[in-house]
């Protein structure tokens, strides 16, 4: 059927309202036309585009769809098609539908630019990059390089990417999009300050830009300015009521505060903030406090990483008191650990066969469920213990060392999104080896340049290859006077088995270890050491180099 071609008063018309950007009144004149002329492959894509405009992907989709019929191989329609899958969430048809249109015109830069916008949503930036360069050797348009800029932004190369951002701010110096995208690479580097600089820019540019409002909240959290933070959120979350991200970054800077009312009811938005799996139902209810759970089985479920699962594991032992039978779904590496809690009826690996249970609550939660205060935090410690044939395997093992013995842990996961801020190269750690101490490394990954660093200190014993899960750690852990460790999980389980121990903080800490205090809520043996300024870890190890100075038995070490 050959298409029967379009009205051309009534299409230009159309085009030019929609170009004006009147588009109730462009749509008006499609679709009464397109009514008139049904098989007109020009009215139905105009309609299609209109729809897009208006933020009608469903409809549009249909549009596309007829006028793909009328003539497949218009690669401006199906372009519009792949970006119209795109906004539905269905982006591998998208894609597969960009490459065609891609292949019916190799020199549409726009249809290159579209391809690439869509990588950079699949996490492809590699890709993504290629497709924009070459849309940029195609027209050096400013939205091109706007779009490089962010594509190196994703690949960490942030020095690049400002140069992109300030090359499109030479020619747009009101481009609201690259003021903020700039900040965020500023953010990247380290350079706090100056992405709150270039967020402010482009906030005066865009007053509701709630990306910048976000990403700024983000920046002061990052520089202990959380109640500025709360109050970009809160401008965010009065525009936006949904926005999850802003939601859950507002129960962090509460929480860091202290007020855990609030920022418990708020963490709850942890699982729909962006990138987040769905929370895991289990056909049974989910349990937040709204009855007593005496006679019922509840499952709690680690959910988050193993610091975190030893932190919140203190509630078990409060449930069973109330009368609930628990059990206890976590990772492998905790599971004969925590099978030693008292009150915990089962501990099941996680992904293996659950019993019957009544209903659910993930450890994270448990704070909210139980009305926790800063003033009520449950700190009755120890509330793990090693196991006494550990204990005895590892005594064997460090037989030969000082009396004064010292664990230390440097680092974090590498893929922790603030592992960059929270670990210690163990280069940095080599003032405190000169005190009268044996040093226990409980790492259990080492780099090579750790490794090589760690050659040649005598009173240095290296374990933490030999540690099989944590119930090893914990053994170790009971066999030295004080452990030293950053913000990971050798911390939270330090303080769970009620040992001494050191925790090193960067300028901005996470929640859990709030502000401006030597001591927390939630571990009692624990002493927290903090960066005076955000990277300053010289002042830490000089704080701790001067404590590990002290006598053993003086009460200030402990």
């Amino acid at each position: 059927m050959t298409p029967t071609p379009a009205p051309v008063q009534a299409y230009s018309q159309a085009v030019a309202l929609l170009q004006q950007g009147h588009f109730g009144q462009a749509e008006k004149i499609a679709v009464r036309a397109q009514k008139t002329w049904p098989n007109s492959f020009d009215l139905l894509h105009l309609l299609g585009v209109i729809r897009l405009q208006c933020g009608k992907p469903g409809s549009a989709l249909g549009l596309f769809e007829q006028a793909l019929r009328l003539q497949p191989d218009s690669p401006d329609a199906t372009s519009n098609m792949a970006m119209t899958l795109s906004m539905l969430g269905r982006r591998g048809e998208a894609l597969v539908l960009f490459d065609k249109a891609c292949a019916l015109n190799p020199a549409d830069w726009q249809i290159r630019n579209s391809r690439g916008s869509l990588l950079l949503q699949l996490d492809r930036a590699e890709e993504a990059l290629v497709n924009f360069e070459q849309a940029l050797s195609m027209a050096p348009h400013f939205d091109f390089r706007l779009n490089r800029g962010v594509a190196l932004a994703q690949l960490r190369r942030f020095v690049e990417a400002i140069a992109e951002f300030d090359a499109v701010l030479v020619q747009q110096p009101g481009q609201a999009d690259a003021h903020f995208n700039r900040g965020n690479a500023l953010t990247g580097l380290g350079r706090v300050e100056e992405a709150i600089a270039a967020y402010d820019r482009a906030l005066a540019l865009r007053p509701n830009y709630l990306k910048a409002l976000t990403s700024r909240g983000v920046a002061f959290q990052a520089l202990n300015r959380n109640r500025e933070a709360i109050a970009d959120y809160e401008r965010v979350l009065a525009s936006d009521k949904n926005n999850a991200d802003a939601r859950h970054n507002m129960a962090l800077a509460l929480l860091t505060l202290g007020n855990y009312r609030l920022g418990f009811q708020q963490y709850e938005s942890r699982w729909l903030r962006t990138g987040m799996p769905s929370r895991r139902t289990f056909g049974r209810p989910l349990w937040l406090g709204e009855f007593p759970p005496a006679h019922k089985t509840i499952l709690l479920h680690a959910e988050q990483g193993l610091g975190d699962s030893i932190q919140f594991a203190r509630y078990a032992p409060l449930l069973a008191r109330m009368g609930a039978t628990v059990v206890l779904e976590a990772p492998r590496e905790l599971t004969s650990l925590f099978a030693r809690i008292k009150g915990i009826t089962q501990v099941v690996v996680r992904g293996e066969p659950l019993p019957p249970f009544d209903m659910h609550c993930p450890l994270g939660s448990l704070p909210l469920a139980l009305a926790t205060e800063l003033s009520t935090v449950p700190a009755d410690v120890p509330y793990l213990e090693p196991a006494p044939d550990r204990i005895a395997r590892w005594q064997e093992r460090l037989a030969g060392m000082p009396s004064r013995r010292i664990a230390i842990a440097w680092a974090g996961n590498v893929n922790h999104p603030n592992d960059r801020n929270r670990s210690i190269g163990f280069e940095r750690l080599a003032a405190p080896f000169s005190c009268d101490a044996g040093f226990v490394s409980i790492q259990r990954d080492l780099s090579d340049k750790d490794a090589a660093a760690m050659a040649g200190i005598p009173q240095l014993f290296h374990v933490g290859s030999g540690l099989d899960d944590f119930d090893d750690t914990a053994a170790v852990l009971s066999l030295v006077d004080l452990v030293v460790s950053v913000d990971t999980s050798v911390a939270h389980l330090a303080g769970a088995l009620g040992r001494p121990a050191f925790v090193l903080l960067p300028f901005a800490p996470d929640w859990r270890w709030m502000l401006d205090r030597a001591d927390s809520p939630w571990y009692p043996t624990a002493r927290l050491f903090r960066q005076p300024a955000p990277g300053d870890w010289a002042s830490v190890i000089g704080m701790v180099r001067a404590e590990l100075d002290r006598p053993l038995l003086d009460p200030k070490f402990t």
